[in-house]
Order: C-alpha cells, then structure tokens, then sequence
C-alpha cells in the first residue's frame, strides 16, 4: 500500500488499503472475547456465614470468616469455606459443583480417612460453594478463599505458561554463562514466535501463521526478481509490475473467508444444541481422537429410576425403557418367576418374562402390596402430575423420587394412599434415614383395620439383620437364617453388576402403644422385621448414547468415561452404552485390567507406568479433578487430541488443558462455561458427535477453500514471473495480469465461491474415516500436491492464451508503456491481457466446483449415482450459495471488459470478441486436466492404503476397537444399520 501511495498509482493503492481495513475489522472483532472465570468464581462465594464467636452466633460477611472459625450450618444454606465437621445430624450436602455427580452426599463426623483420600470420598468435610440440602452441621473452619478445594482450582486456572525460559543448571545450582545466554536467546525466540503467531494457538492458526510468514518472504523475493529483471530501474510501471507480483502471492480473503465460514458454522452448530464460545475449536473439532466424558447426565439421563425389584415369593419385576424418569405412566412391567442371580442378565432379550399392558394385574397377591407398601410409605418423596397437565413432576431425594415413581406405576402412590377422604394409611412416627444405622423407618395405622405397621427402608446388609422372616412362598413365612442372609446378598451382587444400586424393603406389624408426648425407642420399632424385597436403582443411559458410541468408533474416536460413580455401576453403564467392549473376556488379562480402573489406581502410576500401558482407560470410576488432567497428559504423550467434557467447578482445569474443553449447559457451574471451547445445551453425548461431525465438515470446507486460493496465487505468481520474459521496446517487463485485475481474482471472483465452499454440507462418509492429522493439519501432501499441479496447470493455460492473442494471432508487437495507459499500440497487448484475465476468472470460479470434493469427479460426486450425465447438474444446485456466487463472478466479469473507463483505466485491458474461442478452447483443456489428475488420485489411493505398523499403540488399539467391540450394542444399532443399507441401496 505504501508503494503504491508512494509512486502515486492512487487506484492500486486504494484496492490494497480496502482490503487490509477489512482483513482488520474482520480479524478484531474475531479475537474479541472477554474471559470472565475469575467471575465466576467470585459469584459462588457465599454472601453471609452463621458463626460461633464469643459464645455467641453471629451472621458476618463469608469474606470475614477465618481459620478456626465455628460455623452452624441448616438446610438451603451455601457453606462458606472448608469445615471440619464435629456435629452432623441427618446432614447432606449437595458438591455437584466439585464432583460432578447428582446425588447429594451424606457427611459422618466422626470418621477419619487416609491423607490420600480424594474431596468426593472425605465425609468428614463439608467444602465451600456446596449447598446444604438436609440435616444440620457444625464444624471448624480450616480454609478459607484460595486455599480451598475451589480456590485450588481458581489458583490452576490462574496458571499462565511462563513467559521467560528457565536456566539450565548443574546439580548443584550453578550454571555456566552460556547456559544464561541459551535462555535469554530462546525467550526472545518466544516472544517474538508469539508476535507472529506461530507458536501460540490451535495447530491451523500456527500453520497460517507460518504462512502467512512464508508467503511474505516469497512476495518479496518475487518482486526483488521482478526488479532484477527490470534492471532495478525506478520507473512506476516496474515498481508496479512488482507489487502486482507481490499481490499475486497472498491470499488477501483468506481471513475474511476463514472468520465468515467459521460464524457460519457457529449458527449451525446452535441447532443442533451446541454453542460455540471460542472460534477456534471448530477446526480443532477436526482432530479429536479421544472423546472424554463424563457419565452422568452426559451419558446417563442424570436422573434415578428403579430398575428391578425382587419379591422372594413372586421374582423379579423389570421396567421397560423410559425417556420420563418422573411419569409412572410410560413404560411397561414385566415380571420373571426367577431370581437376578437365575435370570441371565447380561442379555435380557432371551429371559421368560410375563408382559401385560397393565401393571394393575402384576398386582394381584399380597406379596407384592406388602413390597409396595413399603416403597410409597417409606418414602419423602412426592411424584405428582402437573396442574396444567404438562407432564409429571417431583421433588425430594433422587432415590426416594425412583422408589415413589415405581409404586405409582402400580396405584400405590403415597399421596393417594395417605391423602383425602379416601386415604387408608395415617403416619404414626417416622425415623429419618441415620449414616450410621443406614436405614429409615415409618409407622402407618391402616384407617380401615386400625392395625399399625412399621415400613423400613435402607442397606441391605443392615436390613436383613433386622429381620426375623420372609416369605419365600406365597402365604408361607419361612425363618431366616444365615444361608437364607447370604442368598440374599448373591441377588444384591447381581443387581449390583448391572451398575444398580440396591436397597431393602422390610416390614412388620406394630402391636405396640404409642403413648403421646414419650419418644419411641427406634431400636425396638426396627426389630423382628419381615423381608419384603430388594430393589434396584441406576442412572440410565440416554436411549441416543450407544448409538453415538458406535459412531465415535467408526470415526476412529475413542471414548473413555470419567466418572466419580463406583466401579462397578461404571463399568455396567459402560458396557451398556458400548464404551467397552462386550467381549472383553476375549482380551488379553493385561488390556482388560488397563481398560477400567479407579482413580486411586491410575493416579498411583507413574508417567512411565501410564506410557506402558497397552491402552489407556476407557473407565476411570472415582474420577478426581487431578486425575481427568493427569489423562489428558497420557493422551498429550500419546499424540493424541482429546476433548474432555465437565460441569462442576472442579472441571475447570480439565477443559482449560484439554484441545477442545466441553460445558454442560444445563447443569454446568458458570467457572465450567467460562473455562471452556464449546457448551452443550442439552447436556447430551449425542451433541459432542454433532459438535465433532460438524467441525470435520467446517475442516474439511477450510481445506478446500484454502486450496482453492492457494492454487490460484501460485497460478498468478507463475504468470507474472514467467511473464517476465515480455518486453516492450523501451526494455521493460509487460505484465499479463493487471495489479487490480489480480485483487478482482483473490477478494471479489474466489472471495464469494470460497465462502461458498465454507457453507458445503458434510460429505456422506465424514463419520467414517480417522481423525484429522494433527501433525500436518489442513496442508496434508495431498493438499500440497493438488495446489502445486493446479497452479501450474492454470498457469499454463493462462499463458498459452497471452501468447495466442500476441503471436499466435496478432504480430506479436508489445508496443510502450502499456502497463499504465492504454494506446493504439497497445491494442494487441491489451487485448491478449484480456483473454488472460477471462480465462483466470473461468477457472478460479469452475476450480470452486470442482473443489466440493477433492478427489471424485465433477460429474459424479455423489457415490453410487447412476447419473452420469445430470448428477453434476443436481450437486451445482445443492449449494445455492456457490452456485449464485460462481453466477455473479459470471456476470461482473463482463463489467470490468466492457465499460470504456473500468477497462482502460483500472484493469488495463480492452474488449474481447473472437477471443472468446480461446477462453472456451482453455476451459475445455482446464477441465479435462483436473479431472484427469482426479482419476490418478483415486487409482493411487484405491491401491497404496495408508498402514500402521505392526506393534504400536495405534494397531493395538485398531485391533481392540476393531474387532472386539459388539456390532450390536442395542437393538437400536441393528435398526439404524439396516435403515442405513437400505437408504444406500436405493
């Protein structure tokens, strides 16, 4: 811009200056983002704390509260810091934020634990931000602010990479003067890598910095040749004969069309539930070879439901699927005469069991009424249907929510039943639910018969204890005994394989009075009880989450699961979704025990160890914050890209190292959102597919973009230089490609069709093929290749047309001073300028189209069409947008040849009439060229296959995923693999 100023070519240098004020706007308003974590953190202090100060209790400001302070904590209150609790009644608190999981936590006293213990697993704290939702504490502060569990995490995020090399030293401390030299020269290669860009960033940011850098030096070197060329004279034309050849090497729209489809892919990524909070993560969505998400709520529903319950005298009661944990009404009941430990669970599709539409008729003995009994009564919960009749809603523990919900499937909802002119059971007494006796008790007199009966609920290891009988027959109470106790418990086991967690229902009846006003001895209510039954609770899985597992495993991703759940309902759930495979007894003892463990186990290796490792975890159960990030320095090692998903506060570390760190909208801490790339709206496993197959296609539209400019400034490059060798009979260089003429090209002809290109629709096998690799990015050898074969081939076709019109046709006179105003003498030049100019134009718009897929034919893109002759037709018309791009490049091509003054004195060239022959003659030849080079890529491709060698990481892996992982994780799979072969076939 400056030398065009300079010399007074006011038009050039007002093109140049029109285009850097947009690339600027464009580009600032791109890196514009403010981030708010510390806010947000700020935001969940807790604004007052109830303290014990001078025998006295006083409310003060949390930011008050010190180390040793005694804090009173209820239900509904924010705990203000890290306590130490020394008194807990009933106390629960709810840590989602720093553990991620749903259910509130039971806090014990008086226990101890080992220094090692992780936050989730220390019941003897309550930590600060956590929200109390039951019973009463005290407890002794011993952190506060930065020093708690959450201000460690603010403290990580805080963590910036240092800014200044360290200093190489001996054992002993010392270091030589060189090794301070070494230090200081690679902090200043730092930061001057970080002014250019090309060491912060994600890799296509780095590899466009690079670029960027690459391009510049070769502009340069260019116009030095042009110079050179020209004897270095200092006349305009040849000044201007070498920023035009500048030009011609950067692909000024390269920015605009990167920003423009990047926001375009943030719209479409809206609808299908995923928000974009950083730019780029869309062209790191490309890379993703790990997926590492959380369970629930990501892949589970994040709501309890009971699943299975077991009556000795009946069998076993499953319930059907369900996408409505709270609506009794949805989802049918089938019972099987058999015990879980007879019924083969591991594939219910073959167990006998009795279906009905009525769960009114499962109710049909005793037995069960007295199990349902006990399920309503014993119970806090209240599961109602809406006023509005929207749906069903419920509040109260999560568990006891499942065990309400599973009785009102059967008309035994505890409202009903203790409620109205109609209710038959009137509540007596009630005993909460104690961590140490692990039970809870209610007493109930039956209006009807005036009989009181006493409901218990709780462990089954506590409850059998408790009781004296059960009924193994129908009508018959048999004694128990110790055998009877440990049958008992193989059914729990069972059940508890299965990832449910398991309770026990018993029962009695209260002969007993109960005198007003004197308090009931608990251990003489929960006493000679009769066992009524087990029942089984679990998180289901989203019915969508296998499904998207599968999809994962075809695109090459491996999914590992961190949850704090326990092992046991981890790998169950894993299992079930597919994230491990079902036959895993087929693996060699060393990667099954590498495929699940617990986060004391996997934190407990050493890097080393953890390099070692056949394969990685896919289940790591009792997840800490410090082992997700420990994970995803396992994969770093490995090479790999890895997106890790969080909702809770102690997330944030994990998604700030991650490549692509991914927030749950809906239940996710506001610290979790400002920490990371992407946020799922609706939580689901099924958005990070989506998240994932939309930033393969955005990768894939950059690739081809970036292509398609690239091609076409090698191609005007090559023009100029070679055109060179064109001289008038002053002795200066006549250049083929007019400066402006070459701006038009890059911002206006390619600018519009590559933003076309950035809106393609994802291609048909994007889900099954590997990941991107991260080592090379967008500029893979195929790419490089491509660029260099059709910029050579353009540039042979654009010369070709120049020499035509000069000597082929015309008598090759060069006349003077053709390069700034036009004269008869300049007739012949101007108008072989002309041609070269159309023909440029016709290819950079045709190279768009045949750029929607890099290797099949412009004239059968779509695999297995039939059309040979339309099907082009049909795809040109796919993308409305390139199609009326590449039209309008169409239409102002006839403008800038045609209007007297546009023509002579911006573009510097003339009319056109025969000529037009040559345009179509050089079309024709462009087309077959590509096509023929399309041809000869796919024979190679088809022949020499890519191969991992025999004994890495990668082919142990290829072999696990490959072939040990179920094909039919779900019925759903097979439905959607024969609707996928059918919707092929036709």
């Amino acid at each position: 811009m400056a030398v065009s100023f300079g010399i007074k070519s006011w038009i050039e240098g007002g093109v140049v200056a029109a285009v850097i004020v947009l690339n600027i706007v464009v580009g600032f308003f791109q890196e514009f983002s403010a981030e708010k974590t510390m806010d947000s953190l700020r935001s969940l202090s807790s604004p007052t704390a109830s303290t014990v100060r001078d025998g006295r209790t006083v409310n003060i400001p949390t930011a008050q509260v010190v180390p040793g302070d005694m804090v009173e904590m209820k239900t509904g209150d924010t705990i203000p810091a890290d306590v130490r609790l020394i008194e807990a009644v009933n106390f629960e608190t709810d840590e989602a934020l720093l553990t991620g999981e749903s259910l509130p936590v039971r806090k014990d006293a008086d226990t101890t634990f080992d220094e090692d213990t992780g936050p989730g697993d220390r019941l003897n704290v309550a930590y600060s931000s956590s929200t109390v939702t039951k019973g009463r504490a005290r407890g002794i502060v011993y952190a506060t602010g930065m020093c708690t569990e959450i201000g460690s995490i603010a403290a990580a995020l805080r963590k910036k990479d240092g800014r200044v090399r360290p200093v190489k030293r001996k054992p002993d401390g010392t270091a030589k003067p060189h090794r301070y030299a070494q230090a200081y020269g690679l902090t200043a290669v730092d930061a001057i890598g970080r002014f250019l860009g090309v060491n912060t960033g994600t890799p296509l940011q780095k590899k466009l910095s690079r670029l960027a850098i690459l391009l510049f030096g070769i502009a340069i070197i260019c116009a030095v040749i042009v110079l050179g060329a020209n004897g270095f004279r200092s006349r305009q034309e040849v000044i201007i004969y070498a920023v035009a050849t500048g030009l011609s090497m950067i692909p000024a729209s390269l920015i605009v069309v990167l920003t423009i489809t990047m926001a375009a892919g943030t719209k479409r990524m809206v609808e299908r539930h995923v928000i974009v909070r950083n730019l780029k993560s869309l062209e790191a969505l490309g890379c993703v070879t790990d997926i590492c998400s959380d369970k629930t709520g990501t892949l589970t529903q994040g709501k309890m439901i009971a699943k299975m319950a077991w009556v000795p005298s009946r069998g076993t009661y499953s319930v059907g699927l369900t996408k409505e944990p709270f609506n009794p009404t949805v989802g049918f009941v089938t019972l099987d005469a058999q015990s879980p430990k007879e019924m083969n669970l591991s594939r219910p599709d073959e167990t006998k069991a009795a279906e009905t539409d009525s769960n009114l008729a499962l109710l049909d003995n005793q037995e069960i009424r007295d199990f349902m009994n006990v399920a309503s009564l014993a119970n806090l919960a209240i599961v109602h249907k809406a006023h509005d009749g929207s749906g069903w809603l419920a509040r109260g523990d999560p568990t006891e929510i499942a065990i309400q919900v599973f009785a009102s499937r059967f008309d035994m909802n505890k409202a009903a039943l203790t409620s109205g002119s109609s209710a038959t059971w009137k509540q007596i007494a009630e005993f909460p639910f104690d961590s140490d006796i692990k039970k809870m008790s209610v007493i109930f007199n039956h209006e009807a018969t005036g009989r009181k009966w006493v409901f218990s609920k709780g462990a089954v290891e506590r409850v059998i204890y408790s009781c004296t009988s059960l009924v193994r027959q129908a009508d018959v109470v048999s004694e128990m005994t110790s055998e009877i106790r440990n049958e008992i418990l193989e059914q729990m086991e069972s059940l508890a394989s299965l990832g449910l967690r398991v309770l026990a229902l018993a029962s009695r009846e209260y002969t007993e009075d109960i005198p007003k006003g004197v308090d009931i001895d608990r251990n003489a209510v929960e006493c000679n009880l009769t066992f009524r039954g087990l029942i089984g609770l679990y998180d289901p899985p989203r019915p969508e989450s296998a499904p998207a597992v599968k999809k994962c495993h075809k695109a090459g991703i491996q999914v590992h699961m961190l949850t704090g759940d326990h092992p046991g309902t981890a790998r169950a759930i894993a299992l079930e979704v597919g994230i491990l495979p079902s036959r895993m007894d087929r693996l060699s003892k060393d990667v099954s025990d590498a495929m699940v463990m617990t986060a004391a186990q996997f934190d407990k290796l050493s890097e080393d160890e953890v390099d070692r490792l056949p394969v990685l975890p896919l289940v790591i159960a009792r997840c800490a914050p410090n082992t997700k990030v420990r994970m995803i320095d396992a994969l770093h090692r490995r090479k790999k890209f890895c997106a890790m998903t969080g909702d809770g506060v102690n997330d944030s570390p994990s998604l700030k190292r991650a490549d692509v760190g991914i927030a749950m909208g809906e239940t996710g801490s506001d610290v979790a959102k400002s920490a990371s790339d992407i946020v799922l709206t609706d939580d689901n496993f099924v958005s990070i597919v989506a998240a994932i197959e939309e930033g393969r296609r955005m990768f894939d539209n950059i690739q081809k973009f970036i292509l398609h400019l690239l091609a076409e400034n090698i191609s005007q490059a090559l023009t100029l230089l070679i055109g060179l060798a064109f001289k008038d009979v002053s002795g200066i260089s006549v250049f083929p490609l007019a400066p402006v003429g070459i701006m038009w090209v890059i911002m206006i002809t390619s600018g519009l069709p590559d933003m076309g290109l950035g809106f393609e629709v994802a291609a048909p096998d994007i889900l099954e093929r590997p990941p991107q690799n991260l080592k090379h990015g967008v500029f893979t050898l195929e790419i490089l290749l491509d660029m260099l074969v059709y910029g050579i081939w353009i540039t042979a076709l654009c010369l070709s047309s120049f020499l035509l019109v000069l000597y082929g046709f015309g008598d090759g006179q060069l006349g003077q001073n053709c390069n700034n105003e036009y004269s008869s003498d300049c007739d012949l030049v101007f108008r072989a300028r002309a041609t070269t100019f159309a023909c440029l134009t016709w290819f950079a718009l045709f190279l768009a189209w045949e750029m929607v897929d890099m290797r099949r034919s412009f004239f059968r893109m779509q695999p297995g069409s039939n059309r040979y002759l339309t099907q082009w037709a049909i795809d040109i018309w796919r993308n409305k947008f390139l199609f009326w791009a590449i039209i309008a490049g169409f239409v102002t091509i006839f403008p800038a040849l045609y209007i007297p003054v546009i023509n002579h004195k911006v573009f510097k060239h003339t009319g056109i009439s025969w000529e037009w022959a040559i345009v179509f003659a050089a079309t024709f030849l462009f087309f077959a060229g590509v096509e023929a080079w399309k041809w000869a890529k796919r024979v190679f491709f088809r022949r020499h296959g890519a191969r991992k060698a025999p004994g890495s990481y990668e082919d142990v892996e290829d072999k696990i995923f490959g072939h040990y992982f179920s094909r039919s994780v779900t019925e759903e799979i097979k439905v959607d693999e024969l609707k996928a072969v059918k919707e092929q076939r036709e």
